[in-house]
């Protein structure tokens, strides 16, 4: 079965055929950076690199295009508030963002361009959109014309032109056609930046960042256009219709995540419910954190709970203690190992990551007995599947990411131990089981579990 995804746009499972054979296009819309994120945020990011990963590990050279909007009504009251620029408020949560999707292991992107950077290119689309009709120049705005493409408008959201709510995008609306046209550009207000257009001053509206960015770096036609669920409608929607009346054939796919949620509330700053990603590294690890928002399939919701958290962490460290005691016995690992077909096949099936993960596992119990067993040709086999497998869903225990992760004081942690395994094995050997409980239990108390293997001792760290 070769890759389907299910596309928005047609509301069903289709083949994945790219634009050019042997490359893939994705643009995925990035932060608003107001404030720092959530992990609501940071969903996206994760569903959207391990799709990218699959792609990779398919055989795709992928051109992976991430935005980040730097200027908006939100990013604008913040600063208000806090009384500094903008580009303050901006700057520091951009970088926030950046830190989170590399805590989370989220590959970076091929180009993260900025919306404040791009601002020659929207002049340029709001003309060809002026030129053919779409468009109109009002009070120093500019607008998009919704009933000029009425016959399109609302295919992507299921909608209706005639059911569909004003745009309320502006203070006055007077300066529409029609209270359902969008805004494409904001003309100046006071304390408010600005650029200088044919139209006067002004910065750009939301949508129309994402149309000029998009198609300047990955073409007027593209495969996958990703996002929340929750940005189909206006903001993809909207989109789509800039894009196309001017001319542009946009995305050929539209892949959409499902949300976070506490109870039945979408996670939110402005509901006070949201859990930032350096206050859930506290919690679990990252990479735990990581497979906690991997194993739902994308399109479903989350519902966070502490339980389903730790649930997830303890899953995860059953996989990584198999891959660790393997990884003792066999120590180079066939990265081109072929991964077993029912991953595959899961992975192929819209990103099926519950059902892939279900693979992980049983391999890893078989992985499990074979170490019981000793038998090394098996052990071998089923840790390059497991890894390999892992390492498609960025997870892979052994990978840089997650073996630097607070590796500053780990030679130190290791010669200590060694150390105290010594006194322990010295101990036992002269069958002084006392003092050699005694030094388990002190390890213990440090938060180092002691393991005897047949190998002899090993230890990890507790979680």
């Amino acid at each position: 079965m070769s890759l389907h995804l299910y596309d928005t746009s047609t509301r069903a499972v289709r083949e994945f055929v790219p634009l050019e054979p042997g490359r893939a296009s994705i643009y995925l819309c990035g932060a608003t950076v107001q404030a720092p994120p959530h992990i609501g945020h940071i969903r996206s990011g994760v569903n959207f690199d391990v799709l990218r990963r699959w792609l990779l590990r398919s055989g795709y050279d992928v051109t992976f295009c991430r935005n980040v909007t730097d200027i908006d009504d939100k990013i604008i009251r913040v600063a208000a508030e806090e009384g500094v620029p903008w580009f303050v408020v901006a700057e520091r949560n951009q970088r926030a963002f950046t830190w989170a999707y590399d805590t989370l292991g989220c590959l970076p992107p091929t180009v993260e361009p900025r919306a404040t950077g791009h601002v020659p290119e929207m002049i340029t689309l709001m003309e060809r959109l002026i030129e053919r009709g779409h468009a109109y120049a009002s009070g120093g705005d500019v607008y998009f014309d919704v009933v000029s493409y009425a016959d399109e408008y609302g295919k992507l959201s299921n909608q209706k032109l005639e059911n569909m709510r004003p745009a309320a995008d502006t203070d006055d609306e007077s300066c529409k056609h029609d209270a359902r046209d969008f805004a494409l550009w904001k003309g100046a207000k006071p304390g408010e930046p600005t650029w200088p257009t044919p139209w006067g001053l002004g910065r750009p509206g939301w949508h129309l960042e994402c149309s000029a960015m998009a198609t300047k770096y990955l073409g007027p036609t593209f495969d996958i256009h990703g996002g929340g669920i929750d940005l189909t409608f206006p903001h993809h929607e909207n989109e789509i219709a800039q894009s196309q009346a001017a001319g542009d054939g946009f995305a050929r796919y539209w892949m959409h995540n499902g949300l976070v949620k506490i109870g039945a509330e979408k996670m939110s700053k402005s509901l006070g419910n949201s859990l930032l990603i350096p206050e859930m590294v506290q919690k679990v690890r990252p990479v735990e954190l990581r497979y906690y928002m991997a194993v739902p399939h994308y399109r479903s919701s989350i519902d966070y709970s502490e339980e389903a958290l730790r649930e997830a962490a303890a899953a995860y460290q059953r996989i990584e203690g198999f891959v660790t005691r393997a990884a003792e016995v066999i120590h180079d690992v066939d990265a081109d190992a072929p991964l077993p077909q029912a991953f595959v096949d899961a992975m192929n099936d819209d990103l099926g990551t519950p059902q892939a993960l279900a693979v992980v596992h049983e391999v890893v119990r078989e992985g499990n007995v074979a170490l019981a067993h000793g038998d090394k040709e098996a052990v071998a086999r089923l840790l390059a599947e497991t890894q390999n497998m892992l390492d498609v869903l960025g997870l892979d225990p052994r990978s840089p990411q997650w073996r630097s992760a607070g590796s500053d004081l780990k030679p130190v942690v290791d010669a200590l131990v060694a150390v105290a395994l010594e006194q322990r094995a010295a101990a036992r050997a002269r069958k002084d089981y006392a003092a050699a409980d005694a030094i388990r239990d002190q390890l213990a108390a440090a938060g180092i579990t002691v393991e005897d293997t047949p190998h002899g001792a090993r230890w990890e760290l507790s979680r």
